[in-house]
């Protein structure tokens, strides 16, 4: 009897497990499901979550990955603008926007079919848009002729809209992700930026001397200007000098020997007027003061009588 009913209990279990297999599926979260009717797609399935079908081959179910997906395309050599070859590459990154027309043009919903025709599409694009823009674009010694972000953005623009239309497929992101030159072209690319390179070297050279020579005319006009200041003050000193002399030459003439005492005399306390220990010969002036006395001398008429005694105006 326990035998019977443990029999049943698990035979049931797998009728059930049977029934839940045969008619029911799941839909992931980063999935989109298909069901199929006789082979005719009905309405996507989005939300996830556990669903009721019926066996095959009455309805069959298509689940489709509906995260990023990305891809690189083939090496292959383009013609720039200019004839110049160019090998390119890119990368891709596209989601399925639109089930039904995604599951109706690549064979079931397979991936490596959407992939294949998104790649044609692409690669057809890259070309018409590489053709647009010269070589210039793509490989240069300046940067700012460098145009990677414009043209990525154009083959976008130009892709989204058939990929959406015809493979119900959006577009996330496309990038150049490779660059490469044919052996043809190789030197002949070197050449060029060799002679470009040697341009700006010119032009920094040129633009060099250009300043040194301002700056070197901006000094030598400086130092004239200055040169013409310090004179005309010199001359100006000079002039002061001069005129002040004269007014004293003409005090000093009328008694000279009074005129080199006095001299004598203001010289000493500039000599002395530290605590100095001076070794002199009395022949040396102002020092001969301290010498022995010059035999007086008969004052000139008419001259000043100071200094005709020397022992009176010590």
């Amino acid at each position: 009897m326990k035998r019977n009913t443990v029999t049943l209990v698990i035979g049931g279990l797998l009728i059930l497990i049977f029934f839940v297999l045969l008619f029911t599926f799941q839909v992931r979260q980063t999935e989109v499901a298909v069901v199929t009717t006789f082979g005719r797609p009905g309405a996507p399935i989005r939300e996830p979550g556990l669903y009721f079908k019926w066996p095959r081959p009455i309805q069959k179910v298509h689940e489709l990955d509906n995260r990023i997906h990305s891809f690189d395309t083939r090496l292959e050599q383009v013609l720039t603008k200019g004839g110049d070859p160019l090998n390119v590459m890119l990368y891709v990154g596209w989601q399925i926007k639109d089930p039904e027309t995604f599951f109706a043009s690549s064979r079931g919903g397979t991936a490596a079919e959407a992939q294949a025709k998104l790649g044609g599409l692409v690669e057809s694009v890259k070309n018409q848009v590489v053709g647009n823009h010269p070589f210039s674009h793509f490989v240069s010694t300046d940067e700012k002729e460098l145009k990677f972000d414009e043209i990525e953005r154009e083959i976008l623009e130009k892709v989204r809209p058939d990929a959406e239309a015809k493979y119900g497929i959006e577009v996330k992101f496309i990038g150049i992700k490779k660059l490469g030159l044919p052996e043809s072209v190789t030197e002949k690319v070197f050449a060029r930026m060799q002679a470009e390179r040697d341009k700006a070297v010119q032009t920094l050279k040129s633009e060099g001397e250009r300043g040194a020579t301002v700056i070197r005319s901006n000094a030598d006009r400086d130092a004239a200007k200055i040169r013409a200041d310090a004179e005309s003050k010199a001359t100006a000193l000079r002039g002061e000098a001069d005129a002040e002399s004269s007014k004293w030459l003409s005090v000093f003439s009328q008694n000279p020997e009074l005129a080199v005492y006095l001299s004598k005399i203001k010289a000493l306390p500039e000599a002395l007027k530290d605590k100095t220990t001076l070794i002199f010969d009395f022949r040396t002036p102002p020092f001969d003061l301290f010498g022995p006395l010059p035999k007086p001398t008969a004052p000139r008429t008419g001259a000043s009588t100071l200094g005709s005694d020397p022992s009176s105006s010590r």
